[in-house]
């Protein structure tokens, strides 16, 4: 019998599922014409990705005004799947000539690219094209770094008092480059705080950054931080400098202060008396600890994967080639098919490989009464089967023994799972997530009931997934998909957290053979994320743990 699960297998061409890997892009111009005469341009780049043959804009970087070679601080941070050709576009926009947004002819130019050439050449560097196609004189420098273990974010606030007045009418209009000194010498803007404007003591916004972009995870890199005095033409008056680390920085994590000498070098070596050109204070430093899908998975969390199949009539009589359940030799159902797909990604994040499998909507032996929630081993002590193999042998011995019949009602299983998840709720721990995926060829019956049982899921440590299966009108179950709006129980209760993934199976017939698993299951990382994260949840740290973690099929 395990010939029909390998050829599932085969049929969906399944491999290990890809590790999401983020990676952060920074951008530099060089050699930008002046398109007006009587000043210099005002540049501002945009990412897009193309997505089925469109072009969407991802982000933005800041406007830099009065400049033709922009570095910009503005960092973009794009999720990187290593199996997807990922087509990006950079489009570089001159923003003094229009005050509504962009119009075409605020165009300079463009670039395009895929984010693994990026990747593979850590810098790519080329012109940027004309609209015309034809290759002009600026070019574009994309450095692309990825976002490793270090994804913490910490935030600062700076000040200053007493900087140097460099304007004769007025008082200096002082801004704050933070740069970080890379290992073979080179300089990599992190951050430039706004200008404030007539003020020799002022105070910058608190700006959040990631402790890989601002040291790349290293305490003691030099961070080179210049203090500017403002001007409209781009020319920049430069006040002073200093060097600083993240370990100095850490020392206002308390609220106290840290403070640095702001050293203009040239009146260091004119000036007899000279002391200095001001006092920078770091006024607070906070890290954000980043938990991410990894660190629960790496601290021992288990994902235990429940599947329900749908057994009511209107599947077709299982001996009938026409039914959703007839069994084939050689050809798995859609039924096979989504199991197989999703749960062989389960399967690797839970070490015992033992996942409990229901039924609902048939009479089954021996009483012949119409159940909701029958372990298909027909052994309610213990519904768990070896494998997902042993959930496709058990699938397959139990069609010939039970009544096909109704209605679909998914309430019940829902609450049967939420009742484990439920008693995982009491340890406080990041030790056991809960995913359920439902197997169904039509639309709901008791739906007032399985909304307030999804209500009450979305506060446990629960995902659920949906796949219908069939020709069927699921127009209703997308309702119970988060996505387009907040679900609320028939008391008006809201969801907590989105935690319904609904699919129509149809939409994948004809896709690449891992589709199915990767759009069912692309939002449960995040769900964990936050379940655990709502919760103050944090996970453990694999010295905490003893279980032996056995990955791979």
């Amino acid at each position: 019998m395990s010939d029909i699960y390998e050829s599932a297998a085969t049929s969906l061409g399944l491999f290990s599922s890809p590790c999401l890997t983020k990676v952060e892009l920074r951008v530099v111009c060089k050699g930008i014409s002046d398109r007006d005469a009587l000043s210099k341009p005002d540049p501002c780049v945009v990412i897009k990705m193309q997505s089925h043959g469109q072009w969407l804009e991802v982000d933005r970087t800041e406007v830099i005004r009065s400049c033709i070679n922009p570095t910009f601080s503005k960092v973009f941070t794009l999720d990187y799947y290593f199996e997807e050709v990922q087509r990006l576009r950079f489009e570089l926009y001159d923003m003094n000539s229009s005050h509504n947004g962009m119009r075409e002819i605020d165009c300079l130019g463009a670039m395009e690219c895929t984010l693994g050439q990026i990747v593979s050449q850590r810098k790519l560097c080329r012109a940027l094209l004309k609209q015309s196609n034809t290759v002009g004189k600026s070019m574009i420098t994309i450095t692309a770094e990825e976002l490793t273990g270090n994804d913490d974010y910490v935030e600062l606030s700076f000040s200053a008092r007493k900087l140097d007045d460099k304007d004769f009418f007025s008082k200096s209009d002082p801004f704050l480059e933070i740069y970080r000194v890379n290992d073979d010498g080179t300089q990599q803007l992190v951050y430039r705080t706004e200008t404030v404007m007539n003020n020799l003591n002022p105070v910058w916004k608190t700006f959040k950054t990631s402790l890989n972009c601002l040291c790349s995870g290293d305490h003691e890199r030099i961070l080179k931080c210049t203090v500017w005095d403002w001007d409209s033409n781009g020319k920049h008056d430069f006040i002073g400098e200093f060097e600083a680390t993240f370990k100095e920085m850490r020392g206002a994590i308390d609220g106290k202060q840290v403070q640095w000498e702001c050293i203009n070098p040239k009146y260091k070596v004119k000036k007899k008396n000279y002391r200095n050109s001001g006092i920078v204070i770091l006024n607070q430093c906070k890290i954000i600890k980043m938990h991410s899908f990894l660190d629960y998975i790496m601290g021992g969390c288990q994902i235990q994967f429940t599947v329900a199949i749908d057994f009511t009539a209107s599947n077709g009589d299982p001996r009938n080639s026409c039914s959703l359940h007839y069994i084939h030799p050689y050809q798995p159902n859609e039924y096979l098919k989504a199991l197989v797909a999703v749960g062989e990604i389960c399967q690797d994040y839970d070490s015992d490989k033992m996942f409990p499998a229901f039924g609902f909507g048939a009479r089954i032996p021996s009483d012949f009464k119409v159940s909701h929630d029958f372990a298909i081993n027909f052994n309610e002590e213990n519904p768990e089967c070896a494998g997902i193999q042993g959930v496709v042998e058990a699938y397959q011995n139990c069609l010939p023994k039970i009544q096909l019949y109704g209605p679909t009602n998914i309430a019940p299983i829902i609450q049967k799972v939420a009742n484990s998840a439920s008693e995982e709720v009491h340890t406080r721990e990041a030790m056991q997530y809960f995913i359920l995926l439902i197997l169904t060829d039509g639309v709901i019956t008791d739906m007032a009931d399985t909304r307030e049982a999804i209500v009450h899921a979305s506060h446990l440590p629960m995902s659920i997934i949906i796949v219908g299966v069939g020709n069927a009108d699921f127009t209703d179950m997308q309702t119970l998909d988060g996505d387009d709006g907040i679900l609320r129980s028939p008391k008006g209760e809201p969801v907590l957290r989105d935690i319904v993934q609904f699919v129509p199976f149809r939409n994948f017939k004809h896709a690449s053979p891992a589709a199915l698993a990767k759009t069912v299951l692309a939002e449960v990382p995040n769900q964990v994320v936050d379940y655990y994260n709502s919760k103050g949840i944090k996970p453990k740290v694999p010295s905490e743990f003893e279980a032996p973690r056995t990955f791979g099929h």
